[in-house]
């Protein structure tokens, strides 16, 4: 019995596993060995992959490409048109499939609108990737990074909130109240 939802234009591959209570929209393609866990939902006009796995309660915005190679934690969001990559030096006329690099995205972290991921790096837990970032290196768990390529310019929280620091090395999300310490370039929440 099917326990998800799909678009009567959404393509989905024979062999996936797609969990319950998620949504897969218009012009979607689900490819085959892939596994989407509960509750995601998945935007239109996006590809899904051979072999990559999905978290639960990953929300996949319009036109995002996930490749082979790609690895979504729980609660990753990622922003329209961003896209991963899988192959350091891709040609047409050369076949690496058998060099298709890891990608990790860690639980909690969001990337935003128009985003490429390099291949072969972390993005670590709750990170922050702004709109139209080019990341090329690791991505620290909380980290805010912008730019092309890629910067840390500061923390966020769990909610998403910048973290401003006191002398002490305390700052507290203004939305949850939740307290975080930056000890050693590492957040610790309190």
């Amino acid at each position: 019995m099917i326990e998800y939802f799909a678009h009567e234009t959404a393509v989905i591959d024979t062999d996936c596993s797609i969990g319950k209570d998620t949504k897969i929209w218009h012009f979607s393609h689900i490819m085959s060995n892939c596994v989407i866990g509960e509750q995601c939902n998945i935007g239109q006009n996006v590809v899904v992959s051979p072999e990559v796995v999905l978290g639960k309660n990953v929300k996949v915005q319009n036109n995002v490409s996930i490749y082979t190679g790609v690895i979504c934690e729980d609660d990753v969001f990622l922003g329209p048109s961003m896209v991963f990559t899988n192959v350091i030096n891709p040609r047409s006329a050369i076949k690496r499939k058998n060099e298709y690099q890891q990608t990790l995205v860690k639980k909690g972290a969001s990337i935003g609108a128009n985003a490429t991921i390099i291949c072969g790096n972390t993005i670590g837990e709750y990170a922050l990737i702004g709109a139209g970032t080019v990341v090329t290196k690791e991505v620290l768990p909380f980290a805010l990074v912008v730019g092309n390529p890629s910067k840390q310019i500061g923390w966020v929280s769990e909610y998403g909130h910048r973290l401003v620091f006191n002398k002490s090395g305390i700052a507290i999300c203004k939305e949850s109240n939740e307290k975080y310490q930056l000890k050693n370039n590492t957040i610790i929440k309190l």
